[in-house]
């Protein structure tokens, strides 16, 4: 397969072997019972390498599936909220969020707007702050909160921890400040908080 007279030669230890014919090499390559591979078609004169080509594709496919491995794809996931959204629905997707980022992905949280909650846009900022309080300890906000007539929008991405026990001792901790916050709220607000899942 190799169409020149001369080749560069280089053996199976990575020793430049010289400028020889490519019979010579063929017949160098036969001794050990290795092939003669053109690595670098294009110099002059071409090189090529006696090695054992079957273990060199071999070598060669393994550590394309190592990369592939690592370059996970990183995808946006998202999880809407409502402003009178309950306690437990709001744990729920705040699972769900964390489980997420702590998979490597990014998320964009949505607070759903809808009628009369329009008039009180601070109610949709409560639930949105309270989420990037809730996930600090393993995201961070990634720009700015967009405000739409519909939804308040805001992406979050994964930042480095402590470890999976941090992860869980800082959820479990801000799910009680979260049910702290609501018993707080007092009457007037109870009906803000009934049970509400999209």
């Amino acid at each position: 397969m190799i169409r020149v007279p001369e080749i560069r030669v280089i053996d199976e230890d990575k020793n430049q072997l010289g400028v020889m014919p490519v019979q010579q090499a063929l017949a160098l390559a036969r001794e050990k019972g290795l092939d003669l591979v053109e690595i670098a078609p294009q110099a002059s004169p071409p090189v090529c390498r006696i090695m054992d080509y079957g273990k060199f594709l071999y070598e060669l496919h393994k550590k394309e599936h190592e990369a592939k491995k690592h370059q996970k794809q990183v995808q946006i996931k998202e999880i809407k909220f409502r402003p009178k959204i309950s306690i437990h629905d709001y744990n729920f997707k705040l699972k769900h969020v964390r489980r997420f980022i702590e998979e490597g992905n990014k998320v964009k949280i949505t607070i759903m707007i809808r009628g009369r909650e329009r008039a009180h846009p601070e109610m949709a900022q409560q639930i949105m702050d309270r989420v990037l309080s809730d996930v600090s300890d393993i995201a961070r906000q990634d720009g700015e909160v967009k405000m739409h007539d519909w939804a308040s929008t805001v992406l979050i991405v994964p930042i480095r921890t402590g470890g999976k026990d941090a992860k869980t001792k800082n959820q479990q901790s801000s799910q009680k400040e979260v049910q702290d916050n609501s018993q707080q709220k007092g009457a007037a607000q109870k009906s803000q908080q009934e049970p509400h899942s999209d």
